[in-house]
């Protein structure tokens, strides 16, 4: 009996090389901008750098600290871990867009009212994340915006406040 040794050959894999640019059709704040952009763009850099919108901030570009936060067809998303690619053609609103520039959002001037910020790093972040939150229709009571809010930090400490002006928006809007 004879044995055949099989000759395992290396499979053949072609590196697939990724475009170098992408052409990225973003509406920001209801205005359309076409982005020529590498593929492996951030939204939060896309918002910031080529858009010109630098309202929504970095903080920790990992999804840790919600001040890159950013509301897309209405929800709430950390904008620093998706690809700016990822939301062609899709309605992307930042802090920017939820005043018409004469007058605030609510939570906007309940921000204000409460002195719900100290440095203001954090607050559109905070802002938008609410205005997602009060969208989703989940928060009922005050321990439930603590949790639904709590993805995004204050590095002041100013939560009181901030929950103070989202319950005072809330109750106003049931």
């Amino acid at each position: 009996m004879t044995t055949e040794s099989a000759v395992l050959e290396e499979p053949v894999v072609k590196k697939q090389e990724l475009p170098e640019f992408e052409l990225v059709n973003l509406t920001i704040n209801g205005q359309s901008f076409k982005l020529k952009l590498q593929p492996w763009v951030s939204l939060l850099d896309a918002i910031r750098e080529y858009a010109g919108l630098t309202g929504t901030k970095k903080g920790c570009d990992h999804g840790q600290c919600g001040a890159c936060t950013v509301l897309i067809n209405g929800k709430r998303i950390n904008s620093c871990l998706t690809l700016a690619v990822m939301r062609d053609g899709e309605a992307i609103t930042t802090i920017e867009g939820l005043s018409d520039g004469v007058v605030n959002h609510p939570l906007q001037d309940a921000f204000i009212e409460h002195d719900a910020f100290q440095c203001g790093y954090c607050t559109p972040g905070q802002i938008c994340s609410a205005v997602g939150m009060i969208n989703e229709g989940r928060a009922n009571s005050l321990e439930d915006v603590q949790e639904l809010m709590s993805g995004n930090i204050c590095r002041c400490g100013a939560y009181n406040n901030i929950n103070a002006a989202i319950m005072e928006v809330k109750s106003k809007m049931a």
